[in-house]
């Protein structure tokens, strides 16, 4: 990977554990029509947006109901499931040791903002302290994970060019936005999913536990002023600025 100069992150299975919760929610609504959700269906949905990974299931496993009932349903579960996340091991210490370097970060999740809320419910402090936070149903994304939108758009909140990025991802199709967007790619796939459905990141890693800032190919200085300084991404240019 070329030096980076900042750190996209993505937030489910990345930053917040909340892989497990999608599952139980989707095997409480899938079970009532005798359907099991499991790995071989949930790999070609994780990291896509709601409306593609709904319709996905519903034809994947034969639903007797719409992708929007789905989604409906799920939403109710959210509600009581997703204030639960808590933080993925290893996370908050690399987010707090970029932190330390003034090195700026972002979050580029496909979670709608109401479900971001949700999920971070626990977590105010945490998310409040990066730079910028970028959510699926931002308007000015025209196209979901696989396609590079999120994190072009992320790059440019950030004010740091792409391909000075990197992009910390679990997800097949996050790692293909990544790359399309010309980042460097860091994978954390869950254990379940495999490393080579991600192999084509620049690097796999098991976890973020023990990972250092100069492991992901940052750059020996960073954009911000001074190591531990108050950054500030750029003025957005964009309506409804995600930050």
């Amino acid at each position: 990977m070329r030096p980076a100069l900042a750190v996209v992150f993505d937030m489910d299975g990345v930053l917040l554990d909340t892989e497990r919760l999608y599952t139980e929610a989707t095997q409480q609504i899938v079970g009532r029509f005798g359907k099991t959700f499991d790995w071989s269906v949930k790999s070609n949905m994780i990291g896509r947006p709601a409306g593609d990974s709904a319709r996905y299931l519903v034809e994947a496993l034969d639903l007797p109901i719409t992708a929007e009932d789905y989604l409906r349903e799920r939403e109710v579960l959210f509600r009581t499931l997703m204030p639960t996340a808590k933080a993925m091991p290893g996370a908050r210490e690399l987010t707090d040791a970029l932190h330390a370097r003034g090195i700026p970060v972002a979050v580029a999740t496909s979670s709608a903002r109401p479900v971001y809320e949700l999920k971070t419910t626990h977590h105010r402090p945490w998310f409040a302290s990066f730079h910028v936070v970028v959510t699926g149903d931002d308007p000015r994304i025209a196209r979901g994970k696989p396609a590079p939108d999120i994190y072009l758009l992320a790059a440019r909140e950030l004010g740091v060019e792409p391909a000075r990025c990197v992009a910390i991802e679990d997800a097949p199709a996050g790692v293909d936005a990544a790359r399309a967007a010309g980042m460097g790619v860091v994978a954390v796939p869950d254990p379940a999913l495999g490393r080579e459905r991600v192999a084509h990141a620049d690097l796999v890693l098991e976890t973020l536990v023990g990972v250092r800032p100069e492991d992901l190919g940052l750059a020996s200085t960073s954009v911000g002023p001074s190591a531990g300084s108050a950054w500030q991404p750029r003025a957005s240019r964009g309506p409804g600025r995600s930050s």
